[in-house]
C-alpha cells in the first residue's frame, strides 16, 4: 500500500479555512477515487501548517488519480497562502489500539537512514511495542521512501494532555533509534489531528 502527503505551510490564520476546504471538498471527491484507502489531516496552527495525507490500494492507483488532485493542491495552496510539498510513501506499519476522537493529536518524527528495510524491522519490532504503552495512545504508522532513505513516523494520541506527557519518553525512544538503527533525525512535529479517515488495514 502507498501513500502521498501534500504539505502547505502559509498564513496561520488561515488554517481553519484549509481545513474546511480539504473536509468538504477534497475530502467526498478523493474518497470517490478507484484504489482510495482514505485520507487524514494534521495541522498545525502556529506555523500555519497541514499535512494532508491520502492512502492508496497501490502505486498505480495512487498515480492515476493524481492529474485529478493537482488543482485541489492548488487551491489549498492558495486559500493558505503557501506552495504545495508532495511526497510520496510505501506504508510500512499501520497500528491502531482503538479509535480517534474529537481533540486527538500526533507526534510526527521525519528520519532518514542507509537502510530502509532495518529501519522498518527495528521500528515494527523494538520502538512500536514501547510506543503502545505511553499514555494515551491511539495509533501509529510509519511511511517509508526507498529511493531516498526518508521516514515519516506518526503516533497518535487521545488528546495534548498525553501528547505533552510523553514527550521526555518520545525523546529517549528517539535517542535509541538513533543508536540503533543510525537514523538521522530530519525533524519533529506536534501536530491538532483534524480528520482520521484513512481505512488502511493492520500492517505489522
Amino acid at each position: 500500500m502507498h501513500a502521498r502527503s501534500t504539505t502547505i505551510t502559509g498564513d496561520p490564520g488561515a488554517v481553519d479555512a484549509a481545513v474546511a476546504f480539504v473536509r468538504d471538498e477534497v475530502m467526498p471527491s478523493l474518497t470517490a477515487m478507484d484504489g482510495c484507502l482514505g485520507l487524514s489531516l494534521v495541522a498545525d496552527r502556529e506555523l500555519g501548517r497541514i499535512i494532508a495525507t491520502s492512502s492508496w490500494r497501490d502505486e498505480e492507483a495512487m498515480h492515476a488519480a493524481d492529474q485529478h488532485l493537482g488543482p485541489m493542491r492548488a487551491e489549498g495552496g492558495k486559500i493558505l497562502g503557501g506552495s504545495p510539498h508532495v511526497e510520496e510513501w510505501e506504508v510500512a506499519v499501520m497500528h491502531r489500539d482503538h479509535a480517534t476522537h474529537e481533540g486527538s493529536c500526533c507526534r510526527i518524527t521525519w528520519a532518514r537512514t542507509d537502510d530502509v528495510e532495518q529501519m522498518a524491522r527495528t521500528w515494527r519490532e523494538r520502538i512500536l511495542p514501547g510506543v503502545e504503552q505511553l499514555q494515551g495512545f491511539c495509533s501509529a504508522s510509519l511511511l517509508v521512501d526507498r529511493s531516498t532513505g526518508r521516514g515519516c513516523a506518526t503516533v497518535v494520541f487521545d488528546d495534548h494532555r498525553a501528547l505533552e506527557a510523553t514527550r521526555d519518553q518520545a525523546a529517549a525512544m528517539r535517542r535509541r533509534a538513533t543508536d540503533e538503527m543510525g537514523l538521522e533525525i530530519l525533524a519533529v512535529g506536534e501536530l491538532d489531528l483534524e480528520i482520521a479517515h484513512l481505512r488502511l488495514p493492520e500492517l505489522v
